[in-house]
């Protein structure tokens, strides 16, 4: 009985990590993306270790390229589905390195179109009084 309740837990182990997803057919290797991944990260992972000395904006300067690259790479791999647990846990500790050690980020593009109507509806009040003192007068 023991030895059926520890297959079935590394069963269900097994299959809740996706781990299919990152290994070929005949589990005798990585899948091409999972390399594809790897190798990615590690050419991030050596840029950090680079530049990780000194002025971080030096790092988020230089790394850029690199890490946005790893990003829009998983969010492919999302997209299809070929995700496994070591890949996120991969994607979530670099992801950590970059904004919290490193303190770097990308300007959002959805920015400016919330400053554009912040600050329309900052000065909304501003101009219907102007409108209003200057009409009864």
């Amino acid at each position: 009985m023991l030895v059926f309740l520890l297959y079935n837990n590394l069963k269900d182990i097994w299959t809740g990590s996706e781990c299919n997803s990152c290994v070929s057919l005949g589990l005798h290797s990585l899948t091409n993306d999972t390399l594809y991944f790897m190798a990615t990260l590690n050419q991030s992972l050596r840029c950090f270790e680079k530049f990780q000395q000194g002025n971080h904006s030096a790092l988020c300067k230089e790394c850029k390229t690199t890490y946005r690259g790893l990003n829009e790479l998983y969010s492919r791999m999302e997209k299809n589905r070929t995700l496994c647990i070591d890949i996120e846990d991969s994607m979530n500790m670099t992801r950590r390195l970059w904004s919290k050690n490193f303190n770097c980020s990308f300007p959002r593009a959805e920015n400016v179109p919330v400053i554009a109507v912040s600050s329309f509806m900052l000065f909304l009040p501003i101009i219907f009084y102007l409108s209003v003192f200057y009409g009864w007068s």
